[in-house]
Formats: structure tokens, C-alpha cells, sequence
């Protein structure tokens, strides 16, 4: 099983964590919402889990740009 994390806004892989148990308090996962864990994290058949988050490039054109935020999807 992998922890994959994505960037939500560009596609970017940014990490994954190779792990056969990890809580999901050491992740933060339980601070979330039933919304946002629904956008934010899914679960392949594989076992995998994949989590939608924010690169750091992403996030510096959101600081510059704030009327990006209207946007689903980020080119950088």
C-alpha cells in the first residue's frame, strides 16, 4: 500500500509514502471534513491512496494571482 500525493491543481506528483499501516491521525486526514475527504482523498484498488493537495508552485501563483482560485486547474 502507497500514500501518493498529488498536487490538485497542476497533476504534479509531490511524494508518496511506502508504508504497510500508518493512522490516519499521523496523517491529519481525521482534521478533514466528510466533504473535503471526499475531494481531497481516494482509494485505489490497488490499496493505494491518493490525496489531492497543493505544490508549492501552485500555491506562489495563488499568493501572486488570487483570481486563480476560480480555476480547477493550474498551467506553470
Amino acid at each position: 500500500m502507497a500514500i501518493n500525493y498529488f498536487c490538485r491543481h497542476c497533476g504534479t506528483k509531490m511524494g508518496s509514502l511506502d508504508s504497510m499501516s500508518v493512522h490516519t491521525e499521523s496523517l491529519g486526514l481525521h482534521k478533514l471534513t466528510d466533504e473535503e475527504r471526499q475531494t481531497m482523498v481516494s482509494y485505489e484498488n490497488t490499496g493505494d491512496v491518493h490525496i489531492k493537495s497543493i505544490c508549492e508552485d501552485c500555491q506562489e501563483s495563488l499568493e501572486r494571482n488570487p483570481d486563480y482560485h476560480q480555476y480547477d486547474y493550474l498551467i506553470h
